[in-house]
């Protein structure tokens, strides 16, 4: 579809957390007055949150915080919003109609294309707009139910930039849409090619070693019956934790990959999307390594941050 808005966002987010996450880590090397400095409070202000904001903050700058608890925000937005949009999709595939003006019009301003009425969204498009609402689902249920939080918090920026996250990933989703001929459901369902079946398989098993790792990490602060004991941190150990120290990121990254594939890895902009997260989670868990290593003695020096054998 050519190089959109929606390419130059996801270009620029890219582009923004590999520099954070390169500056962060040259950031030991620079001089003490620019570490003291407000440009560079602000930096890190703005990269960190939870456990890992480490910031001696000023009354001015605790009213830009929110409780990290408010994630479940971002996924309840998710929830909502892509399942209108997976909504929409199968009316257009199954009963022929036609997605609003108001979708159509964002579609074609993010693409720099016009929309094809004529055409319909593919195997590939609806399934990834299916797994992305599943998983939006189970991220939902784990914040409210499986994750116990400390009384950490986002910067305002941070808060207001993943309520506006999966709005744009949902449209991108249909932006990425590899158009074809209208068909019925039944023509539709026979075009399943090995990469649907891949995909949904790794995204299956990425799925599961998120939610595993973010039960080892709820079950630091609970009792065997559920109840919470502490909101102290502690070392992790269990599952793929003895090789990173932060496998659900890494997950995600796999998630993310996994709808890639369905894809059939022929969406320049989930690829770019795809880069985005890479360098995004590489930041967090960065800092979440960096925190395990200053906070506990022995915390095992082998471990990894984000990627197995890697980084």
């Amino acid at each position: 579809m050519g190089c959109g808005a929606v390419d130059v966002l996801w270009s620029f987010l890219s582009l923004s957390f590999l520099l954070a996450f390169l500056l962060h880590r040259l950031s030991s090397h620079f001089p003490i007055r620019l570490e003291r400095s407000q440009l560079f409070h602000l930096f890190q202000d703005l990269i960190r949150y939870g456990k890992t904001k480490q910031l001696q903050r000023g009354a001015g700058r605790r009213s830009w915080g929110v409780p990290k608890r408010w994630f479940w925000h971002f996924y309840a937005v998710s929830v909502c919003w892509n399942g209108l949009l997976l909504f929409l999709s199968l009316n257009v595939t199954l009963r022929n109609q036609l997605y609003p003006l108001w979708v159509t019009s964002t579609l074609e301003f993010l693409t720099g294309t016009q929309w094809d009425e004529s055409r319909v969204l593919q195997l590939s498009t609806l399934l990834v707009q299916l797994l992305l609402w599943l998983h939006s689902l189970r991220r939902l249920c784990e914040c409210l139910l499986v994750s116990v939080y400390s009384p950490g918090v986002l910067h305002l920026v941070q808060y207001v930039f993943g309520l506006g996250y999966y709005i744009v990933l949902g449209l991108t989703v249909l932006c990425s849409n590899p158009l074809g001929d209208r068909e019925g459901v039944g023509s539709l369902l026979s075009r399943l090619e090995w990469h649907h079946v891949a995909g949904t398989f790794l995204f299956l098993w990425a799925s599961l070693l998120q939610h595993r790792s973010l039960v080892l990490l709820a079950r630091l602060r609970t009792q065997s019956s559920g109840a919470v004991k502490t909101l102290e941190h502690r070392v992790p150990n269990g599952g793929w934790f003895h090789l990173v120290s932060c496998p659900h990121y890494f997950a995600e990254l796999l998630i993310y990959v996994s709808l890639g594939l369905v894809f059939g890895g022929r969406s320049f902009s989930w690829w770019l999307v795809i880069t985005y997260v890479l360098f995004n989670q590489a930041l967090a868990a960065q800092l979440c390594h960096e925190f395990y290593i200053s906070k506990f003695e022995l915390y095992p020096r082998q471990r990894f941050a984000y990627i197995p054998f890697l980084l």
